[in-house]
Formats: C-alpha cells, sequence, structure tokens
C-alpha cells in the first residue's frame, strides 16, 4: 500500500474525495526555502472549475501547513500541508452499482470493500489539488532558478492548437491562462465542442503538450531512473492519463534515421542540435535542449448517458445512470497538475545530482548543451 513519489525529495498523499480532508507531506525540502502562499494559492485557481465546461462542485482549497513551515518559510523537517473538503454531497455516491472506467472494480479487489467509495475516495482525481499546492512549491524553486514549466491543449476532440514556435515567451504566456492554448481561434472552437459534449451528456479528452526550458544537461540516470522513466512514473499516477511520449515520439516509427536524429553544432560556444525529435533526453538524462512530452488525457468516464454496469453486492446486471456533479472535460484543469507534478519530479531529480540547496540559490550546474 503505498502512496509516496519521490526519492530526494518525496510526497506522500493522503484523504479521500469526500472525506474532512486531503493533505500531503512533503519531505527532503532544504531548510529556508520561500514558501510563497500567493504563489501556490495561484497556481490552485487554474485547477479550479472553469465556467460552464466544468463540474459544480467548488472549492476553497485554501491550504493549511500545519508542520515544516516556520514564518513563511521551510524548516527542513517534513511539510505537511492539509485542504479541506468543504462542499460534500456523499448522498450522491451511496449506489452500489459500479462506475465503468473509474476505480471503482479495480479498488474493491484491492482493498476488499473497506475503501471510501463516496467520488472514487483516495482514488478521486478531487488529491491532486495536494499535488498542485506540493508541486507549486517546487516549480516556484525552479523558476527561481531559471527553469519554466507549461502545458497547452494541443488537441481536443480532433481540434488542434498550433505548435510551439518560441518555447520561453509562449510558456509565459500559457501561464497567465486558465484555458492553456496557443491559438486564440482554437481555444473558442475546443470550449464549444465541449459545451456540445455536455448538452449531449456526453465528455471529451485530448493531448496536453508540456515544455521544460531553462534545465540544464546532466539531470537524470542511464537506466532504471531516466529521466523519462521518472516523468512518466509520476504522470501515469494520474488517473485520466492513457499515455506519454517524448520528442517526436511514436511518430518516429515512421522516420528514418537521417530524419530522427538531432544533428549537432557549435554556436556561440555552446553545442546545440539542430531539432529535439529526442525531447531533449538522451541516453535517459538531459541534454540542454527542452523538455517536450505530450500526454494523453482520456475522457471524464462519469457521464449522463445509461450504461451498463453490475451491483456487486447483488451480482445482477444494471443500468446505471450516474448522479452527482462531473467535468464534460478535464484536460483544462488537469494542465496545472501535469505541470506542478512535472516540477515535483524534476526538481527531485535536480536534487539526486546537486543536493537540495540548490533550490535555495546555490546553483552548482554548468551545461555546454543548449537551446
Amino acid at each position: 500500500m503505498k502512496n509516496i513519489l519521490g526519492n530526494n525529495i518525496t510526497l506522500t498523499l493522503f484523504g479521500e474525495s469526500h472525506g474532512p480532508y486531503i493533505g500531503g507531506v512533503l519531505d527532503g525540502l532544504p531548510p529556508g526555502l520561500k514558501i510563497d502562499t500567493d504563489y501556490i494559492n495561484a497556481q490552485l485557481e487554474m485547477r479550479k472549475p472553469y465556467g460552464d465546461i466544468s463540474t459544480a462542485r467548488k472549492e476553497t482549497d485554501e491550504v493549511q501547513f500545519v508542520s515544516g513551515v516556520i514564518n513563511g518559510y521551510s524548516e527542513g523537517t517534513p511539510l505537511t500541508l492539509l485542504i479541506a473538503n468543504e462542499n460534500v454531497r456523499r448522498s450522491d455516491y451511496d449506489s452500489n452499482v459500479l462506475r465503468p472506467s473509474h476505480a471503482d472494480l479495480a479498488a474493491e479487489m484491492k482493498y476488499n470493500g473497506y475503501q471510501d467509495k463516496s467520488g472514487g475516495g483516495h482514488f478521486s482525481g478531487r488529491l491532486t489539488a495536494v499535488i498542485v499546492a506540493a508541486g507549486a512549491i517546487l516549480r516556484k524553486a525552479l523558476e527561481d532558478n531559471g527553469i519554466i514549466i507549461g502545458s497547452h491543449i494541443s488537441m481536443l476532440h480532433g481540434i488542434r492548437d498550433d505548435e510551439f514556435s518560441d518555447y520561453e515567451s509562449e510558456i509565459r504566456k500559457l501561464n497567465e491562462k486558465r484555458f492553456a492554448t496557443l491559438s486564440d481561434t482554437a481555444e473558442q472552437l475546443m470550449i464549444k465542442e465541449i459545451e456540445v459534449a455536455k448538452e449531449q451528456a456526453d465528455s471529451l479528452g485530448g493531448i496536453l503538450e508540456t515544455a521544460v526550458c531553462g534545465l540544464p544537461g546532466g539531470i537524470g540516470e542511464p537506466w532504471f531512473d531516466s529521466l523519462e522513466g521518472l516523468l512518466a512514473h509520476g504522470i501515469f499516477s494520474l488517473g485520466g492519463v492513457k499515455g506519454i511520449e517524448f520528442g517526436s515520439g511514436f511518430a518516429m516509427a515512421q522516420m528514418k534515421g537521417s530524419e530522427a536524429n538531432d544533428q549537432l553544432m557549435v554556436k556561440d560556444s555552446r553545442v546545440i542540435s539542430l531539432t529535439n525529435h529526442n525531447g531533449g533526453i538522451n541516453g535517459g538524462i538531459s541534454n540542454g535542449m527542452p523538455i517536450v512530452f505530450r500526454t494523453v488525457i482520456k475522457p471524464t468516464p462519469s457521464i449522463g448517458k445509461l450504461q451498463l454496469s453490475v451491483d456487486l453486492n447483488k451480482m445482477t446486471n444494471e443500468v446505471l445512470n450516474i448522479s452527482g456533479r462531473h467535468d464534460p472535460a478535464i484536460i483544462h484543469r488537469v494542465r496545472v497538475v501535469v505541470d506542478c507534478l512535472s516540477a515535483f519530479i524534476i526538481a527531485d531529480a535536480i536534487s539526486q545530482r546537486y543536493g537540495y540547496m540548490w533550490m535555495t540559490g546555490e546553483k552548482k550546474w554548468k551545461s555546454v548543451y543548449t537551446v
């Protein structure tokens, strides 16, 4: 029963969707790291429901630090944060009928019926608020050291956004937007498509594209803790994720080596590559180019249409009509979760090489290979 992520920096996740609190314990932070509550709240705001295209469940998501923080700075001891669940409705989940494509059946098999079933309990996307709050602490530390992370909705139900052309400036613009697309036209079309799905009592999925700029070369390990492996391990912990690819990813299957190879040259006394098909990682280690990966987010499984399922207590076939408050699409809210979770993983990987004091300004890296 493991709910811990990380090696040098760890996050222990706890709580349930309709319990009194959700929370986490961050361990491995240095003493003296500024805990910027305004920055954390801004990240949590990006995760909150957005207009008519999100769930009607509204939570304040006020973070309480109950250990490890004094006078706005980390103590270097385990940092425990709590977020209260205020807008709970357990009555929406009294049914014993399993919800298709949720974790209900798998959870029953693992926890033998002792799990909290309301709203998915410990499996709920509600707990991603903790990931955002904890990850925001590390994301701010990365930004203070010149490393920025941003994602856009590259595709939603066949509607495609523009591609990245200037990573750094576009990431900064994306991070100011509630609905993260590079193209305003794509944003309008995607929002309309979500509204249509909601009217049809259905849901949509899509693809997020994430970029990390400013990460020095040399981060990651050559085999079992490759940077791709660490990121994939963390990102796949999110229940709605069903795929991830780095750089050109699966498109490489259609390329020749002469097309897929990132050729090198010296420019301004630095080694650069002319393309980035490998997504900034070679041999499991960052090479100084932007880290680029795409994440598949499945359609939200809670929909208003009638579905076939079973009553687990009676062992009878049933027709399920799901009640409750649900998102017709979660991709626009998952974006900041992926960003903050990526920040946690990358900060942990940097600490593996340089130790944790890099977060407080003691940078020790030097890269000759950069964009």
